[in-house]
């Protein structure tokens, strides 16, 4: 799947090791789901430090249940400031009795091999809800992990993050910021429990810019509401969800320390960055074999533009419907007229499309005839795209989404064995 670009930004390799300063690794610690064995060599244990002291922010799951390690992790990056990320897969170390003393654990053990503050320390986990975090094998692979960090080893450490996830998602960009070339770069698991709610996955994300921890969480809440927060797989809002940033400065730019031309440069490098982790998110969505792009236009805000494309992308049947490569445009306007949103639907027009055309699906609320032998060609592609209006407002919006699979129902039907 080819990555979107953009004017001004250069994209590159390195993930979470693009931007300067950053090292990362990832091993096996001996992690598994209770009762089952570790067959597959994965990596699960990841660990990213900056050689200096960042500026830091996050945004988080708004699940009333959270997992251990946010609660942590928010308490920790209170003051802006942060060096390490340390995560764990296999095991979400949430509704656990024991669970904030085990991320405060995995911090003091980072830290004591990293010789930082625990304080500095970000920790993540994702896998199983609800079973105890067995601390013995993250302790036994502490030594390994830190000693093990290079410049370029982050794609050691976002295999160990990954869970049902078929690919590692990576992304890094450059771009010209107060005189000088910065660089960020990100890593993000996710593939199933992604619904659009605050941050939707795990995403880490370094930068050698210098920026303020205050316009770097702006930055981050504004970017996250028109990216992450904008795809959905199942409809259902994980519990560890977490996005969070580190910038080091070491990139020596002018700092960013107001709203100006530099900050907009940032947050369209981040957006750059996030979309297209979005994209790849939606696309390894668990079972699917379709990207779903629904762009939304001529609303009278955004939001409503938003709510009418996440009504579209959320939809079972709409999305069965795109795995089975059929036309089915009524399952679009379904989805579009019971939409929480005020609009005429004698104004709705359709369109869908993919690398091989676009085609006409829906006039002014009503269907209009096409090939149906075009639009399989279209729909046999791996990138489907929605096109919507709704009116003549200035209000849009593009979320993202899968295809709907048997594949789905048997990675859920056992995920614990």
């Amino acid at each position: 799947m080819k990555l979107r670009e953009f004017e001004n930004i250069k994209f590159t390799d390195g993930g979470v090791c693009a931007a300067k300063g950053f090292r990362a690794n990832g091993i096996q610690c001996g992690l598994a789901h209770s009762g089952a064995s570790v067959t597959k060599k994965k990596n699960d244990l990841a660990l990213i430090v900056s050689d200096k002291e960042c500026t830091a922010a996050a945004v988080y799951t708004t699940n009333k249940v959270k997992g251990a390690p946010i609660i942590v992790t928010k308490e920790h990056i209170r003051n802006g400031r942060a060096r390490a990320v340390i995560v764990n897969s296999v095991n979400a170390n949430t509704c656990n009795a024991d669970g904030v003393e085990k991320a405060e654990m995995m911090c003091r053990l980072a830290a004591k091999e990293l010789g930082i503050d625990e304080n500095d320390v970000i920790v993540a986990s994702t896998g199983v809800i609800g079973q105890i975090l067995p601390i013995e094998p993250i302790a036994g692979g502490m030594k390994e992990l830190a000693e093990g960090l290079t410049y370029d080893g982050n794609p050691r450490a976002v295999e160990a993050i990954m869970t049902t996830d078929t690919m590692p998602k990576e992304v890094a960009v450059q771009f010209e910021m107060g005189g000088k070339t910065c660089t960020m770069g990100g890593m993000l698991k996710g593939s199933g429990m992604i619904h659009p709610n605050m941050a939707t996955t795990l995403t880490f994300i370094t930068t050698d810019a210098d920026i303020s921890a205050e316009l770097l969480q702006r930055a981050l809440s504004d970017v996250v509401k028109v990216t992450l927060n904008r795809v959905s797989v199942d409809g259902d809002t994980s519990t560890n969800d977490m996005v969070c940033v580190l910038a080091s400065g070491t990139a020596e730019n002018i700092p960013v320390t107001k709203e100006n031309a530099d900050f907009e440069m940032f947050r369209n490098a981040l957006y750059a960055l996030m979309m297209n982790l979005a994209r790849m998110m939606a696309r390894d969505g668990e079972g699917a074999t379709k990207l779903i792009e629904c762009a939304v236009s001529g609303a009278d805000t955004d939001k409503t533009a938003e709510i009418v494309a996440k009504s579209v992308i959320t939809s079972s049947l709409f999305k069965a419907a795109m795995f089975g490569e059929d036309a089915n445009w009524g399952r679009i306007l379904c989805a579009v007229g019971y939409a929480d949103a005020e609009f005429d639907i004698n104004e709705v027009n359709v369109k869908i499309g993919s690398e091989k055309g676009f085609i006409d699906v829906c006039k002014n609320g009503a269907g209009v005839e096409f090939s149906e032998e075009k639009a399989k060609e279209i729909l046999g592609e791996e990138v489907i795209e929605i096109i919507i209006s709704i009116g003549n407002g200035g209000g849009k919006a593009v979320c993202w989404g899968c295809d709907l699979t048997y594949d789905y129902v048997k990675i859920n039907g056992d995920y614990r064995s």
